[in-house]
């Protein structure tokens, strides 16, 4: 299941610096003023091999002149439900305060794993400050300083120590396929549902309150064998209230990464929004295998050959330079192809499983290499001697054992790719390249 770790406190401790600290990104925007981070703002942390995602939020704050306080307020809420963790950020150079005292006394009451961050431990004589934060009652505070980094580390291992264990129900489903089913709100994503499993009702929990999973259906007709992943849509900020933009985009992010593939579902009578394409980024970054399912096809007019390849082409220019996913146009209300969306994402789940031997690997990798060198730089030229791939990685990964692999440049790698799709079928699935010193 996947891991989720929000980070929360009262307004300038450096929640946002610690974000982009941990992220290794400038993702959020950093300023000495209180109150700048206002939306959601999400990433992904790799530890020790270990992945999860992590969600700054505002800072909370009560009685304020802030005319976003309530909205703000609301996304912390959001993500403290939502998390197997929480980083509560307090501020070392100036001790406890009585914001601090409300937020300690909301997260004592969510019963969820709390670590304790005293951040700006560098400054002045803030490190002596660190024992008043017991008085918080949340265990023992780690002293970092997100501005330099120092304490990162033992920050992280903390987070890993402290995320639940992997259930076994999880070990045992490990070898079926699970399909999230993403997009935005009203793409048919419902409905398409309903018509693979044959009755008219949502994937959706019955529980009040927030919903901590993503929620599985089992799916077993036809000869096929998955779990279908229920997701919220992602909606446009101006079109929603905050607090459920946010709730949103954290549900989606827990479907997407408990998925190994998703069906990116696209509105054929609005074409191809901003959204579409965040969350195909968000999809992306996490790694995952890609259809996209144009819904709505019946609504269309011109239904021609023609029509769906420039529909096509215009998906595959909004989403370059990944362009080698497969594009299917359907309509969940009459069922048009939604067979053929099974049939594709269960090909896109075995080239995402898919091994190549090595012996086969160099025959013709090298023999690519050596019709199309490496580029020189400076007059050094790069000698590829040698390819393998990675049996137990996530997502296909193949090693190029090269003399001089700090040389071998973008350009060239997406050189190696192109050429792996071109003789292997990795369809819809993201492909790793790493240069390595032989």
């Amino acid at each position: 299941m996947s891991k989720l770790v929000a980070i929360v406190g009262r307004p300038n401790v450096g929640k946002s610096t610690l974000f982009n600290r941990l992220t290794q990104t400038r993702s959020a925007i950093v300023d000495d003023t209180a109150g700048t981070t206002r939306d959601r703002q999400y990433g992904k942390v790799d530890w020790c091999g270990q992945e999860f995602s992590i969600v700054d939020t505002g800072g909370w704050v009560v009685n304020s002149d802030d005319i976003f306080e309530e909205e703000i307020n609301k996304q912390v809420e959001i993500a403290i439900d939502e998390a197997d963790v929480i980083l509560f950020v307090v501020d070392a150079s100036t001790g406890p305060t009585d914001l601090d005292d409300k937020v300690a006394a909301i997260l004592r009451r969510a019963k969820k794993p709390v670590i304790l961050v005293a951040n700006k431990e560098d400054k002045g004589d803030a490190r002596y400050n660190i024992p008043e934060f017991y008085k918080l009652g949340l265990g023992d505070p780690v002293g970092v300083s997100s501005a330099n980094g120092s304490g990162t580390g033992e920050l992280l291992d903390e987070i890993i120590k402290d995320m639940p264990e992997k259930d076994n129900d999880d070990e045992a489903e490990d070898n079926v396929a699970k399909f999230a089913i993403v997009g935005r709100p009203n793409a048919g994503k419902s409905s398409l549902i309903n018509a693979f499993i044959g009755e008219e009702r949502h994937i959706v929990t019955d529980i009040a309150g927030t919903t901590r999973d993503s929620i599985y259906h089992r799916y077993n007709k036809f000869g096929f064998d998955f779990y279908l992943v229920d997701t919220a849509g992602i909606r446009k900020k101006q079109k929603v209230n905050e607090d459920i933009e946010y709730y949103s985009v954290i549900r989606s992010i827990r479907a997407i990464e408990a998925s190994d593939v998703c069906i990116l579902m696209i509105d054929a009578t609005r074409g191809i929004e901003s959204q579409d394409a965040n969350i195909f980024s968000l999809i992306q970054r996490n790694k995952k295998g890609l259809v996209v399912c144009v819904n709505k096809w019946d609504l269309i007019e011109d239904k021609s050959l023609d029509a769906q390849k420039r529909y096509e082409a215009a998906i595959r220019d909004r989403f370059a330079p990944f362009t080698d996913f497969p594009i299917i146009f359907t309509s969940a209300l009459t069922k048009q192809r939604i067979h053929k969306v099974l049939e594709t994402a269960m090909q896109v789940y075995e080239n995402r499983k898919r091994i190549i031997p090595t012996s086969q690997l160099n025959t013709y990798m090298l023999e690519q290499i050596a019709i199309t060198p490496p580029p020189s730089n400076k007059g050094k030229f790069v000698k590829i001697k040698y390819v393998t791939m990675l049996k137990d990685a996530v997502v296909p990964t193949f090693i190029f054992f090269c003399n001089l692999p700090q040389w071998v440049k973008e350009p060239y790698r997406r050189f190696l790719e192109n050429k792996i799709r071109d003789h292997w079928d990795f369809t819809g699935t993201p492909i790793q390249i790493f240069m390595r010193e032989k």
